[in-house]
């Protein structure tokens, strides 16, 4: 029997509950994973909200990312072995497989190699966070050196990560922080710039930073109407990536405005992710940093597994700096 973490109607962190199942036998291309680590992200939470791009099941599972290791493989599974320390690689729609629970069915495609000896707190902090960085500025050369590179509530894995690739590839990171207390933090993980916009003029700050010119590209995971100011920062010919639409008071309907001689538009990982091509680069451009040291996923606070509703309140919180990781004990 596995535990495993559903929802059957949307709504707050109460609507999840941990339940036991019987495992079926992997079918062809998938892997059972014995998990040990959990990343959590706010696609998990805007999913079991039915904020996210696609409604759940119902009953549903959910979870992009989690450390392990491969306990059995599907027919013609030749991605992976059994007893192999694996990650996994949001590579995959919520609706047909979910890493919450201390077994679970992935694709194997979507499993990372990983040293045995490896920490499976940070291996389960990697894959979202930075093969959404890498996809958004460092695939094909989106990015040159010396390009400035806003981004916004960078606070989050995908923020963080986003200030580690852009330092990686030479380009300046200019951070946005609400409130300073975590200014300095930001400073300290490499940002070259951080803006706090409770305190702070954001355009005439970036403005100021780049002598006039604005960004290059802006990564926002928030939307709603602050988005115009973030677009107002960004230079002729440059690009908006909104990745996260986290503000309630987006419009799905409505979509993103439109704004001559710049680039605004709906990014996700999954284009890079699900193509194998793509996908194999991402992991070796990830891989050559994490092997040294330039990116180093900071984990915030760790759960356990049966404290998963207490993991998502936390991070509806606001307050945290990096990555919240459920732990599982076996």
């Amino acid at each position: 029997m596995a535990r495993q973490i559903f929802f059957d109607t949307t709504g707050g962190p109460d609507v999840l509950y941990l339940r036991e199942v019987a495992l079926r036998d992997p079918a062809a291309g998938e892997a059972v994973l014995r998990v040990d680590a959990i990343g959590v992200n706010r696609a998990d939470a805007m999913f079991r909200e039915g904020r996210y791009f696609y409604p759940p099941n119902s009953p549903s599972g959910l979870g992009y990312e989690a450390a392990g290791v491969v306990e059995a493989v599907g027919p013609g599974v030749s991605e992976v072995a059994v007893g192999e320390s694996v990650a996994v690689l949001p590579a995959f729609k919520l609706t047909e497989y979910g890493t919450y629970g201390d077994h679970v069915i992935v694709p194997a495609s979507s499993l990372v190699p990983r040293p045995a000896d490896s920490d499976p707190v940070r291996a389960a902090a990697v894959w979202m966070a930075y093969a959404s960085a890498y996809g958004a500025l460092a695939e094909g050369g989106p990015v040159a050196a010396g390009d400035h590179v806003l981004l916004t509530a960078a606070t989050g894995g995908v923020g963080l990560a986003a200030i580690e690739v852009a330092n990686r590839i030479g380009a300046v990171p200019i951070a946005t922080t609400r409130t300073p207390a975590k200014k300095q933090r930001l400073l300290d993980a490499g940002a070259a710039h951080v803006i706090v916009t409770g305190e702070e003029d954001l355009t005439k700050r970036v403005h100021e930073i780049t002598d006039g010119r604005g960004v290059t590209t802006a990564m926002d995971p928030v939307g709603g109407p602050g988005i115009v100011e973030v677009i107002a920062c960004v230079a002729t010919g440059g690009r908006l990536l909104a990745y996260g639409l986290l503000d309630p008071r987006n419009d799905p309907g409505q979509g993103l405005p439109a704004v001559p001689g710049i680039e605004v538009s709906l990014y996700t990982l999954f284009p890079v992710t699900g193509d194998p091509e793509r996908r194999r680069k991402a992991i070796e451009f990830i891989d050559a940093g994490l092997a040294d040291g330039a990116f180093a996923p900071v984990i915030d606070r760790t759960f356990d597994l049966a404290d998963f509703a207490e993991a998502h309140r936390y991070m509806e919180s606001n307050g945290q700096f990096g990555k919240i990781v459920l732990t599982v004990q076996h």
